[in-house]
């Protein structure tokens, strides 16, 4: 069990992708399990005689598929998976080394329910691992969670309470297409019939979710992770347009879909968004970007350079340069 490699493992595997893919035929379970089409008539038969019924199938919809009412084992993990999944873990939620947390909790839940020899490397990853804390990410709570979850999945329409950073709390009705997590942060992507546009509000600020009997159907090419990104770039309060001194498709790779829209114009491209914090907009943006550019657009932001531009230009001066002369 520890590689995955031994017939009871590989027979375990076949019973995982006839639960995910039933009608797989010999040749596919073979393929993916990397093995011969008669080892893996093998591994169907060490089921069959630990009582687990499968039935087969033959001709073009043919193929390998679990008896009605099959009751099926306890989850069952390879070393790797395990250790895999306490690695996602620890790395999405630090405080998780914690026993008490409540993500913590569940964790030790799933260990403890391990098999012995694979448990004991998963406790042990997590005994000897240290989590630095991400201060940028912030965690729902669950119950709300599952609320939108459950709202995006019946493509029911909701009422959030939202609280902002600044601590104003309103209401908003809206349709909630998708939950998209985003550097450590949750966010709901919605249409709101408050504002009659697209919204995306932070998960964590979301006090209360409840369900409507109206229903909704979200946008046939919805790109949810696209349709964030572009979203979180506009309708902040300070404008901005960067003209860059070099061709689009050269400037694209070093912009972030947040920063704005980058349109070509020429031998050059410019940038055209909005910010709601103008001197993180040019220390952290602008500045990584190694092309010459000119703010045409957004007093704000150009403030905002120009206190970058000549803190670095004091940087390069010396301390001999610094002294006043004495004539």
């Amino acid at each position: 069990m520890s590689t995955g490699s031994s017939p009871t493992a590989r027979a375990l595997r076949a019973l995982e992708i006839l639960q995910a893919r039933p009608g797989t035929t010999a040749d596919q379970l073979a393929s993916s399990l990397g093995v011969t089409e008669r080892a893996a008539r093998r591994y169907i038969g060490i089921l069959r005689e630990a009582g687990i019924p499968v039935e087969s199938a033959r001709g073009p919809y043919g193929g390998y598929r679990l008896g009605r009412g099959t009751r099926l084992p306890p989850v069952v993990f390879t070393e790797e998976q395990a250790l895999a999944l306490v690695m996602a873990v620890l790395d999405g939620q630090p405080a998780a080394i914690d026993a008490d947390d409540l993500v913590g909790s569940a964790l030790s839940k799933v260990i403890r329910a391990l098999p012995e020899s694979i448990g004991r490397q998963a406790a042990a990853l997590r005994a000897h691992a240290s989590a630095a804390p991400d201060r940028q990410s912030a965690r729902p709570d669950p119950a709300i969670m599952s609320a939108l979850v459950a709202a995006v999945a019946d493509r029911h329409r909701v009422v959030v309470t939202y609280r902002s950073g600044s601590g104003e709390e309103w209401d908003a009705e809206v349709d909630p297409w998708a939950v998209v997590v985003r550097y450590g942060r949750w966010y709901l992507l919605c249409h709101s019939h408050r504002a009659e546009a697209i919204r995306t509000y932070r998960v964590d600020r979301i006090r209360a979710a409840r369900h409507t009997p109206h229903s909704f159907t979200p946008p046939d090419d919805l790109d949810p992770v696209a349709a964030l990104e572009e979203n979180l770039g506009a309708g902040w309060k300070y404008p901005t347009r960067v003209v860059f001194d070099a061709p689009q498709e050269k400037v694209a790779p070093w912009i972030r879909p947040t920063m704005g829209r980058l349109e070509p114009d020429g031998d050059r491209c410019v940038l055209v968004g909005s910010t709601r914090n103008p001197a993180m907009y040019a220390q952290e943006w602008l500045a990584t970007v190694p092309f010459d550019f000119v703010v045409e657009d957004g007093p704000e932001l150009r403030a905002a350079v120009a206190t970058v531009a000549a803190r670095f230009g004091a940087a390069g001066i010396t301390e001999r340069e610094r002294a006043p002369r004495v004539r």
